[in-house]
């Protein structure tokens, strides 16, 4: 399923939270800014209307509802409609290992409540802007000093071509895709390897310092790769040339 694009401005945030008070303050907040916010109080009608093609440019998931809760909506998005929309989680869980399971389950990343409304503004803007902004799949990525063609399957690095791998070009590419955004290793391998990769596997860590290395992602190239090794990895480009796609 494709998802539509819109203006930031117009862009159609889907909210589930089945607090009443929560959820008007969300779609406040959000309308407020100028987006169109769905308030969905249940996981099932927020389900229902994505199954239907109801188009949304995000989901902003409360994780624990009656019934169908945030998580299994999720677990459906990336099952059903791959990676393409971001999801946020609206949470008041803290606890290390409930993060590690709402980003295995396929979520982009968290917000704490309870959520200031600057903070919420600055990262669903944030994600939309990384989603509106994403290359078609076969046009070449410009980022910086780097460049990207999916056809040719070739990296660059100032010009220079870097030797890598079958494998290493698909997870630096997808890192290049979604860059400040955090990926889980089970989002990683299902992308990437097509399957779950065991927790005591060395294939993914290998292959992550393998791109590091060759592609040499430092401050001074500015690119930053950084790991949290219970949560995932974020690929943060700290400034240079600008970003976005070129003809192959």
């Amino acid at each position: 399923m494709d998802i539509l694009s819109h203006s930031p401005g117009t862009a159609r945030i889907a909210s589930l939270e089945d607090d009443p008070s929560q959820g008007q303050l969300i779609r406040q907040v959000l309308e407020g800014a100028g987006y169109e916010c769905t308030l969905h109080t249940e996981g099932r009608t927020l389900l229902t209307a994505l199954q239907a093609g109801t188009p949304f440019d995000l989901l902003l998931l409360d994780w624990h509802l009656p019934e169908l809760d945030g998580e299994d909506v999720v677990r459906w998005v990336r099952a059903n409609m791959g990676y393409g929309l971001p999801v946020l989680f609206l949470t008041s869980r803290t606890r290390e290992e409930d993060l590690v399971q709402g980003l295995q389950a396929g979520a982009d990343d968290y917000i704490v409540k309870p959520f200031r409304s600057g903070e919420l503004l600055a990262r669903v803007g944030a994600f939309l802007r990384r989603s509106h902004a994403a290359a078609p799949p076969k046009a070449a990525l410009a980022l910086g000093h780097y460049v990207f063609d999916p056809v040719k399957r070739v990296a660059t690095l100032r010009g220079e071509p870097v030797a890598l791998a079958a494998k290493e070009f698909d997870l630096a590419l997808l890192f290049f895709r979604n860059i400040g955004r955090l990926l889980s290793r089970d989002a990683l391998a299902a992308s990437v390897w097509n399957r779950q990769v065991p927790a005591t596997s060395r294939t993914l860590d290998t292959h992550l310092s393998n791109i590091r290395q060759k592609l040499q992602l430092r401050p001074e190239n500015g690119m930053r790769l950084s790991a949290s090794y219970a949560l995932g990895y974020r690929l943060e480009y700290l400034g240079g040339e600008s970003a976005g796609a070129v003809s192959p």
